[in-house]
């Protein structure tokens, strides 16, 4: 392990108990009532969940960045949370929701169909270029088929689930919530540490890494599993959640060798903390309603992004 991970991991270890703290209403163990009951029911939880999205979201960026060797990879930019989403919004629409499981299944389905698609369109040797475009294209046909079952939803109440879940949250969330996403996060991570070795190599070119032994559509599969199962199992509990992704690998890569093998896990660590950070902050805004956490990260992701480019522009990334 490197320094990264230990900085993230000791960041998170003192960020999580003041988390359990802060809220609209602030919790004193030893004189606000039912202070055990709110903390262990309501707040640990919710603060566990957002480290197990947090986790596989930046687990996922650092893997994709790696994989197609672009600083501005992320899974919602290139349709993988789009097309989650819209395999939660096809079983809110069709009224299956009501299943503790449908859900999730459905939002796995649309995930891992995405990444698949993304590779099947683009394959290894398309390029950069090639990878955006057919990103941009899955992403733009998730998105219009979304407010198509928005647009035709069945009743008000559907078309409100629908809206309200698009803008992520852990508003509410219970253990439950918790026992679905763990294992399937722990596994997408399993799955893209595996990879780890084999993204190091493509880091040499193609052809160095073929003579290396990497097998490529092994790789493609594990990354296929992996990402589907951290962004499907995230946005099934939680919604779309946007620029984890992005934001976490470009500031742990300064804290590493910038090698991939040393980024996944450190990236995960950081975004655990970043969507930890980031739901206490709209908890303790002075608003009438709760800010959706998708919405305060999307704010804080889109000028991210500007700036990386801007830095890419003058060729310092």
């Amino acid at each position: 392990m490197n320094r990264a991970t230990f900085v993230f991991a000791g960041l998170l270890v003192l960020a999580l108990p003041l988390s359990l703290l802060m809220g609209r209403v602030w919790v004193d163990p030893e004189t606000t009532p039912n202070a055990m009951l709110i903390l262990i029911e309501l707040r640990l939880p919710r603060a566990v969940l957002a480290i197990i999205v947090g986790a596989g979201l930046g687990g996922a960026g650092a893997a994709m960045q790696g994989y197609l060797r672009n600083p501005l990879a992320d899974p919602g930019l290139f349709g993988i949370a789009p097309m989650a989403a819209l395999g939660a919004v096809a079983s809110l629409w069709f009224g299956y929701a009501t299943s503790a499981y449908l859900l999730p299944l459905f939002a796995l389905a649309g995930g891992a169909a995405g990444m698949a698609l993304l590779a099947l369109i683009a394959g290894r040797s398309g390029g950069i270029a090639l990878f955006t475009l057919a990103g941009l294209m899955i992403a733009s046909l998730a998105g219009a088929l979304t407010a198509l079952a928005i647009t035709l939803a069945p009743n008000a109440f559907a078309m409100s689930e629908i809206v309200l879940w698009l803008n992520g949250a852990l508003t509410d969330r219970s253990w439950g919530d918790v026992t679905l996403a763990a294992p399937l996060v722990a596994m997408g991570l399993v799955l893209l540490g595996f990879a780890a070795r084999s993204l190091d190599a493509l880091t040499l070119g193609d052809m160095a890494a073929r003579s290396m032994g990497l097998r490529s559509d092994m790789l493609l599969w594990l990354l296929v599993g992996g990402v589907g199962l951290c962004v499907g199992a995230s946005v099934a509990v939680a919604g779309i959640i946007g620029f984890v992704g992005l934001i976490v690998p470009h500031l742990v890569r300064p804290l590493t060798d910038r090698l991939p093998s040393s980024l996944i896990l450190p990236s995960a660590l950081a975004g655990a903390l970043l969507v930890l950070v980031a739901d206490c902050v709209v908890r303790i805004l002075p608003m009438v309603t709760e800010l959706r956490l998708g919405i305060a990260l999307s704010l804080i992701g889109a000028p991210f992004f500007l700036w990386l480019l801007l830095k890419m522009r003058r060729g310092l990334v």
